[in-house]
């Protein structure tokens, strides 16, 4: 199938890093893994942050411009080489779809979409503009696809919708575990490591807002656990980075070690190396690094919100516990700190659960039939198929 995909929020092109961007890159991945040949139909990035009516109206004009655009191009064209399905990547009030309904109707195709929600407090707001664009896009829309169970909340109840559980290429995570040992030594090396301690491992960018928020929570959660042998490796690095290393003052250089950001492959190495992965995840959607940690065999004790849980079996890969709580947190790492053969059993658990659940190979196989599905099952666009009046009001 010829797929055109666009991600209003975040190119899988751009240039920053973000989650965003990996999941949508994983996307195209586990598509063409199954033969579907995927074009990146647009870059344009429609976020506006501050509900800017003005920014808005001229992200619609602009996303119109490229949509005939692309159109003109496509009718170019034989009909057996212009897409067969368009599927949009994350829609939301502040990131709206300003292409993709122009070009389904033109071409009627199917629309599918993958990580959506209204928010109908938005109406009539400083957002109203961009709310109703993912009305009209849900509205077209042939079924959306939830990677985070959480967000088939803020769907309307009528609209078909696909669950997908969340995934990650864990090969090079996997094949590093063979060799752990040979990592932990070089992971000792490379951060002044005592191999005879229990290792804590963070990864996340620093930046203002929740990140920050969670890295507090951690070093107020560490600050009430000094008499147990542990050190804590953060990898990541951002413009609060100042503010996070304040954050854990109180510790000393080589109880926390700040690695800053590093290579995937280096990451691929110092996962297994480690003994427990730790995150509060404050309003996290769910974490593609929960993952990439259980593939290395590192139990996760983290913060129980948002889609957190969907990758995170509480109590069997890992421990969730209440969001923002330090004390809470602080606790379920005493536990496990204190218990090496269930955070060995949880470990080995999770790395399980990964490679049964959460592969790449599971996720082309479901997004193939959800699409082939959808394209069989096609509404013709341009017909009203939902009332959204009387919707939740999630955010």
């Amino acid at each position: 199938m010829r797929i055109a995909f666009y991600a209003p929020l975040k190119s899988p092109r751009h240039p920053t890093p973000s989650g965003d961007r990996h999941v949508a890159r994983l996307l195209i991945q586990a598509l063409e893994s199954y033969g579907h040949e995927v074009e990146l139909a647009s870059q344009l990035r429609s976020r506006d942050a501050l509900g800017n009516l003005t920014r808005q109206q001229r992200l619609k004009n602009i996303g119109a411009k490229i949509a005939h655009r692309y159109l003109r191009k496509l009718k170019q064209l034989p009909k057996d080489k212009r897409p067969d399905l368009w599927l949009t990547y994350h829609l939301y009030y502040k990131a709206p779809d300003w292409i993709g309904p122009i070009v389904c109707r033109a071409l009627e195709i199917p629309y599918v979409v993958i990580e959506a929600s209204v928010a109908n407090k938005r109406a009539d707001g400083p957002w109203d503009l961009s709310h109703k664009a993912v009305v009209d896009a849900l509205n077209l829309s042939e079924c959306a696809i939830s990677l985070n169970p959480h967000d088939s909340l803020c769907l309307p109840p009528d609209l078909r919708n696909w669950s997908l559980p969340p995934f990650i290429i864990a090969d090079p995570i996997t094949a590093a575990r063979e060799n752990w040992s040979q990592h932990r030594r070089d992971t000792a090396k490379n951060y002044n490591l005592d191999p005879n301690k229990q290792w804590l491992l963070s990864i996340a960018m620093m930046r203002e807002g929740d990140k920050l928020a969670s890295y507090r929570v951690l070093a107020n959660a560490l600050r009430g656990l000094p008499d147990l042998q542990w050190q804590l490796l953060i990898v990541g690095d951002g413009q609060a980075r100042s503010d996070v290393e304040t954050a854990f003052k109180w510790a000393s250089p080589s109880k926390v070690v700040f690695a800053g950001e590093r290579t995937t492959q280096e990451l691929a190495h110092i996962i297994p190396a480690c003994d427990i992965y730790t995150w509060p995840a404050i309003n996290e959607a769910f974490g593609l690094a929960f993952l990439e940690a259980q593939a290395g065999g590192l139990p996760v004790i983290a913060g129980n919100t948002g889609g957190v849980p969907a990758v995170v079996t509480d109590g069997e890969t890992g421990i969730l516990t209440p969001p923002g709580d330090a004390i809470a947190f602080a606790a379920a790492l005493r536990s496990l700190l204190s218990a090496p053969v269930r955070r060995r059993a949880m470990g080995q658990a999770a790395a399980e659960k990964v490679k049964l659940v959460h592969s790449i190979e599971n996720a082309g196989r479901r997004l193939d039939e959800i699409l082939a599905a959808s394209r069989k099952d096609h509404i013709k666009p341009g017909l009203p198929l939902f009332d959204y009046s009387k919707n939740n009001n999630a955010s």
